[in-house]
C-alpha cells in the first residue's frame, strides 16, 4: 500500500460493519495508535501515525509512527534496537484508533526510559483533597537511556 491510498470512509454502516479499511485521520493528519504486548496484552505505549507511517507499518509489519515533537517518521527501534514487530492490527468501531499487538525485540522495553511500558506510574486517586500525585509502579529499567540515546 502506498501513502495516500487509504479509502475514504463511506456510510456509518460501511464504516462500522463493513470490510473496507478506511482509517479516519484527524484534522492534523494523524490517527491514535495504542500498542500492546502480544504475549501479555499489557498496554505498552500510545503513539500517533500519519498515512505514510500506517502504510509502512502494514507493508513491513514493523511499527512506524509519526513523531509529533520531531515532525518526522519514527521507526520504533531504529536507535534503541527495541523494534516492534506487528503480530496483529485492529481498528476501533469508527476507525479512528489503531490497536497494534506487538512483539518487541531486544530487552522487550518499549519506553524510551528503559521500561517495558510507558505506563509505569499510577495517579493516586485517594481523594484526600490534595493535588494528585504520581506513584511509580515499575522502576525496573531494561537499558540505560543515556547510553542508547546519546546526544551529540
Amino acid at each position: 500500500m502506498i501513502h495516500g491510498e487509504f479509502q475514504q470512509p463511506g456510510s456509518i454502516t460501511d464504516l462500522e460493519e463493513g470490510a473496507v479499511f478506511a482509517p479516519k485521520f484527524s484534522a492534523d493528519g494523524l490517527i491514535a495508535c495504542v500498542v500492546s504486548d502480544h504475549a501479555t496484552g499489557r498496554v505498552v505505549m500510545v503513539a500517533h501515525m500519519n498515512e505514510e507511517a500506517l502504510a509502512r507499518t502494514i507493508a513491513s509489519r514493523k511499527a512506524t509512527y509519526w513523531s509529533r515533537s520531531r515532525q518526522a517518521l519514527w521507526v520504533k527501534g531504529e536507535t534503541s534496537g527495541h523494534s516492534q514487530y506487528v503480530e496483529r492490527m485492529q481498528v476501533d468501531c469508527d476507525q479512528d484508533v489503531i490497536l497494534l499487538s506487538v512483539t518487541t525485540a531486544g530487552s522487550g522495553a518499549n519506553c524510551h526510559t528503559g521500561r517495558i511500558s510507558c505506563f509505569y506510574r499510577d495517579v493516586d486517586l485517594s481523594g484526600d483533597g490534595t493535588a494528585p500525585k504520581l506513584v511509580t509502579t515499575d522502576d525496573t529499567r531494561h537499558f540505560n537511556p543515556t547510553e542508547i540515546y546519546k546526544t551529540d
